[in-house]
């Protein structure tokens, strides 16, 4: 059997934090989350860092997901990033700027993020 898929997944509400986590584990995804910009890329920093995906907020605090998608990016070329925003058009620039994969607008519905999930990781 395969090892679970490794996501991180970084937001600053804790309702969407959990459910998020909720939803990714009941999907048998190995997920680890952190509540702000600086405790995720502590987890991207960390030495044996390793994750199949990645989903970030894009407004933090302290570290924004910008930040955190340029940072993984630099580092982890190949690991996908879907941003999610509740922030009309502007941070979504942003965010193709610091080129995440995807830039999901708030609210979302979780199997419409599972299916780009998915997507991202057949690549």
């Amino acid at each position: 059997m395969n090892a679970p898929l490794k996501l991180l997944i970084i937001d600053d509400s804790e309702e969407i934090l959990t459910a998020l986590t909720n939803f990714f584990t009941q999907k048998k995804y190995d997920v680890v989350s952190a509540a702000n910009g600086l405790d995720g890329l502590k987890y991207i920093e960390a030495k044996d860092a390793y994750f199949d995906l990645i989903i970030t907020d894009l407004v933090l605090p302290n570290i924004s997901g910008v930040a955190i998608i340029s940072i993984v990016k630099k580092k982890f070329p190949n690991t996908p990033v879907i941003a999610i925003t509740g922030w009309g058009e502007h941070p979504e620039s942003l965010a193709k700027e610091a080129s995440a994969d995807i830039v999901l607008e708030k609210p979302f519905k979780l199997p419409e993020l599972e299916q780009l999930v998915e997507k991202l990781l057949k690549r």
